[in-house]
């Protein structure tokens, strides 16, 4: 499977200008798309798993007094099945990304992946172009769901997450699953999403993205890739819910720890051969998807994201097992 060789799809991804509109929005803008979505989870998590999964997430952000329950519960009235609150609070995907200096633009850049098992998402992938009380910024992701997993805000920074180790409690992985939802119930910060969306709302500059992403407590670990507007700033930050552990760029992640000491089950597929592919390649690749190959690219990558905050510039290709799902859509000439 090859990215750039595979015959790309005639679908185009959407730019939605929902500017300072909830994510509901998208939903009304695009519900051919959230409708796929749903029906392909229901699928794969069965319509008992998406009731279940459904109830706990709702009454987790309830308890959490979570800023943005009204949104998440005004879309789940529109789909008006299980599943909003459940895939709102999904964090089963695994990323591989980078932030370096852009070799041929200037400035700094973000270059990432996205691997989750869900089919549907890469050609249902949407830009949403909104706006926070900081300014504008293009948000990669799909109808229906209210956080930010990657981004790019015009003259302030890009931003992504990657998703740490499962934390090890057991034997096994399953029932370490269970240990770390009974953990996280307890928890009432912000989930990584969310914290990451408040970042483009509010966040003026690159550094006070970065400080808010390192202080500010999360409910469970995360990674975040963040790229500035300037060449020099780019860093990877690893979180735990309250410490941090901040690699300066050039740099690039994958779904392992490498700075702070923590125990885990790798997520995803190849986490150190994909780590080891983009550290050969994301100071020079050219701004293309060449760099978008096993293990980087396996079977269930469903983004390819390029973002330059500096020139404005964005590029997305959605992705589905067999390769290109979408054309790449292009911001910036």
């Amino acid at each position: 499977m090859d990215a750039t060789a595979a015959q790309s799809s005639e679908r185009t991804i959407p730019l939605i200008e929902i500017d300072s509109a909830p994510p509901i929005a998208l939903v009304e803008a695009a519900p051919d798309s959230l409708a796929d979505i749903m029906r392909i989870a229901r699928r794969r998590y069965t319509p008992l798993g998406m009731r279940l999964g459904d109830a706990f997430s709702k009454a987790w952000l309830v308890r959490a007094g979570n800023p943005y329950l009204k949104e998440i519960a005004d879309i789940a009235e529109r789909v008006g099945k299980p599943g909003a609150f459940l895939l709102n609070l999904s964090y089963e995907w695994t990323c591989t990304s980078a932030v370096s200096a852009d070799p041929e633009h200037g400035g700094n850049r973000l270059l990432r992946t996205l691997d989750w098992p869900l089919e549907g998402l890469g050609r249902n992938v949407v830009i949403s172009r909104q706006r926070g009380m900081a300014g504008e910024y293009y948000n990669v992701t799909w109808p229906g769901f209210a956080g930010v997993l990657t981004a790019m805000a015009p003259g302030r920074f890009s931003a992504a997450i990657n998703q740490p180790p499962m934390r090890r409690y057991t034997f096994s992985c399953w029932l370490d699953w269970i240990v770390e939802r009974y953990h996280l119930n307890k928890r009432k910060a912000l989930p990584p999403a969310h914290l990451l969306r408040h970042v483009f709302d509010t966040c003026e500059t690159f550094e006070a993205a970065k400080q808010a992403l390192i202080e500010t407590p999360i409910n469970m670990p995360a990674f975040f890739s963040l790229s500035g507007a300037h060449e020099d700033e780019g860093c990877v930050i690893e979180r735990t819910e309250n410490d941090a552990h901040v690699h300066e760029g050039p740099f690039c992640m994958a779904n392992h720890w490498l700075g702070l000491e923590e125990d885990g089950r790798l997520r995803g597929y190849d986490s150190h051969g994909r780590r080891a592919l983009m550290d050969e390649h994301y100071e020079t690749a050219p701004n293309d998807f060449s760099w978008v190959h096993p293990p980087i690219l396996n079977t269930a990558t469903r983004l390819a994201v390029i973002a330059n905050a500096a020139k404005k510039k964005l590029m997305v290709q959605g992705l589905e097992r067999d390769g290109a799902a979408t054309k790449v859509f292009k911001l910036g000439a």
